[in-house]
């Protein structure tokens, strides 16, 4: 979750890092800390905002080279003391900034502690900087290194257990900046006469677009003219320049309030985006050459197994709704961070398929990495390009939704879902379940989505009205049968998380096994209600839950007359038929989320306790 970024150059180092830290405050954080390499190690750390770090730099500071971060509590609570970065020796030797989890930290603190190493903070990464310490010079006083730098940084890192992307500097190493890196991301930026390394290419993009990713137990040197990148064994590794195409503008807000606002909106571009390439209309055939599989292979899968976390579960659940309906195909899907626990049965059958936004969710890369320890084929479904899943799983689909900076997940939800129709009705006709005529008219209706979401769009005041008139509601409840059951799981998730409202999602036909119960006179409930094989009975749903008092909003086609006999207030969407409703009516929820959370005045691109990319278990 944490931010890092480094810079070694020719300008002011503090300048170039706070202004790559703000690029970065989307992933959310709690604090925030820069060292800078003059004389010696200048640190400068305060709780809270990145602006509350600036008040505490001195002016005119100096140094061309220069760590910084923010930071995530996960071993501590925020304060000064456990914000980053952490520096070692006496005088000061080191400063180091870390992102991911140490998970034998407390052995480490006792051992070192014992050697005479001075703990001033809570967290697990002050016990890498003391180790590197020890490895380099000794002991805490230790004024002369015993080593050279990369040498004691491997045999400290093979001490390691746990996730890190570390940068680094040395007061012994003037002009240069050491990286490394093992299960968290790390990208570095190549300009001329300088080069930046972060955690997220947003951080440095007003200055380079081209990158290098580095791979897991690389290590670095960065100085002002050049970078150098070894593998674990210490050989130098010659490494693909690629270059970011999309523009850092695409991150503004571009005149909207807030970026969720922008990137509800954006959905129209973006689905049209994903689809490009992808459908052949007048062949009636979906083409996936990234998928790397012949129709041949297809056939012979006996099971999918979908991996994912969160907002990508709630797509990953439709998806297995899609494969088995359309492909006939057994699917089943699995929570990360419970699938990578516990000892799944798989077989050389199997196509597991990850879906992660960031490619970078940790629970996501571990079950994956899990998974090809059966040696499965393994399907990334992911937004950013050069992200750790693309490197891990075997064949990889881009969302192509440009980047996304709120951080509750919208634009790259329906993305998704567009590549989970496209797959499942690309099995299916290689499965012989669909013919080529049926696929040309999903074509021609999938195409029409983003012209349909424009309309509702369109009609956004009437979400807004409503969102308003239930702001201050105790708990909304969401209710949706077959394929519309993980949107309303989903529209639950987009509730609570902006606006912090309690809201649950729940199966329709299940209301009576015990949800039912929550309801009191006034509780609004969302119940998507589209046509198709179970409308009668959502419409029992939502005589059941007028029977007890309570609110009905429902999310129902234009043409739908009847629908307004029983619900309280009704949210349109275009007729789409049954199998493609679900990518509008989510852009309705997203929308009754965001002006509830606009009207409850929350922080609604960085909600509380919350951040975009969950990097640590």
């Amino acid at each position: 979750m944490c931010g890092i970024v480094g810079y070694a150059g020719e300008q002011s180092a503090a300048s170039v890092i706070i202004e790559s830290l703000k690029k970065l405050e989307y992933r959310g954080y709690d604090s925030a800390g820069i060292t800078v390499l003059d004389n010696g190690i200048d640190t400068y750390k305060s709780v809270g905002k990145i602006v509350n770090l600036e008040a505490v730099l001195p002016k005119g500071i100096n140094g061309n080279i220069g760590i910084g971060h923010t930071r995530w509590a996960t071993h501590g609570r925020p304060s000064t003391e456990n914000a980053h970065p952490h520096n070692s020796g006496n005088p000061g030797k080191l400063s180091i900034v870390h992102n991911g989890i140490i998970e034998n930290y407390m052995a480490l603190k006792e051992q070192l502690t014992s050697e005479g190493y001075e703990f001033k903070s809570e967290t697990d990464t002050e016990a890498v900087v003391h180790l590197l310490h020890k490895h380099l010079y000794g002991k805490p006083d230790g004024k002369v290194a015993k080593c050279e730098f990369l040498t004691g940084l491997r045999k400290a890192l093979k001490e390691i257990e746990g996730s890190y992307a570390l940068a680094i500097i040395c007061a012994d190493e003037p002009g240069k900046l050491f990286l490394a890196r093992k299960d968290s991301p790390l990208v570095i930026g190549l300009g001329k006469g300088e080069n930046f390394a972060a955690s997220d290419v947003t951080a440095f993009l007003n200055y380079t677009r081209d990158v290098v990713f580095v791979n897991d137990f690389e290590t670095v040197v960065m100085t002002p003219a050049g970078v150098e990148i070894f593998d674990r064994e210490g050989k130098v590794q010659e490494k693909k320049i690629e270059k970011i195409e999309w523009d850092f503008e695409a991150a503004e807000k571009a005149g909207y309030e807030h970026f969720m606002l922008k990137e509800i909106h954006e959905q129209v571009s973006a689905i049209h985006n994903t689809l490009a390439g992808k459908v052949l209309e007048l062949e009636g055939s979906i083409s996936l050459k990234e998928l790397n599989m012949s129709d041949e292979e297809i056939r012979k899968l006996s099971r999918v197994q979908i991996l994912a976390c969160g907002t990508s579960w709630h797509a990953g659940l439709l998806g297995k709704y899609l494969f088995e309906q359309l492909a006939g195909i057994h699917c089943d899907i699995d929570i990360c961070s419970e699938y990578r626990y516990r000892n799944p049965v798989m077989n050389d059958g199997t196509l597991a398929i990850a879906i992660t936004q960031s490619g970078e969710t940790a629970d996501t890369l571990a079950a994956v990495r899990e998974v090809m320890s059966y040696n499965c084929p393994t399907l990334a479904i992911t937004n950013v390009v050069g992200s750790t899943i693309t490197r891990e799983a075997n064949s990889v689909l881009y969302t192509r939704a440009g980047p996304e900076i709120g951080v509750a997940a919208t634009k790259t939800f329906s993305t998704q879902l567009t590549l989970l129709y496209l797959i499942a009705v690309k099995f299916a006709l290689a499965r012989g379940k669909l013919s080529p005529d049926y696929v040309k008219g999903f074509i021609t209706e999938i195409r029409k989505v983003p012209g349909q979401i424009q309309q509702i769009l369109n009609q956004k005041e009437a979400v807004k009205e409503c969102a308003e008139t239930f702001a201050q509601a105790k708990s909304y409840f969401f209710l949706g049968r077959h394929l519309n059951y993980p949107i309303a799981l989903e529209g639950a998730l987009k509730l609570k998380e902006i606006s912090y409202l309690h809201a649950e999602g729940f199966a329709a036909g299940e209301l009576k096994h015990g949800p039912i119960a929550l309801l009191e006179k006034g509780t609004p409930v969302v119940t998507i209600a589209t046509r198709g094989q179970t409308y009668d009975k959502v419409l029992s749903n939502i005589k059941e839950v007028k029977a007890r008092d309570a609110i009905v909003i429902a999310v129902a086609d234009y043409n739908d007359t009847e629908i307004a006999k029983y619900a309280d207030i009704v949210l349109r969407v275009p007729q789409s038929g049954e199998l493609l409703a679900p990518l509008l009516s989510v852009v309705v929820l997203q929308l009754l989320a965001y002006y509830t959370a606009l009207a409850r005045h929350c922080s609604i691109d960085k909600p509380r306790n919350l951040a975009k990319s969950v990097t640590v278990e």
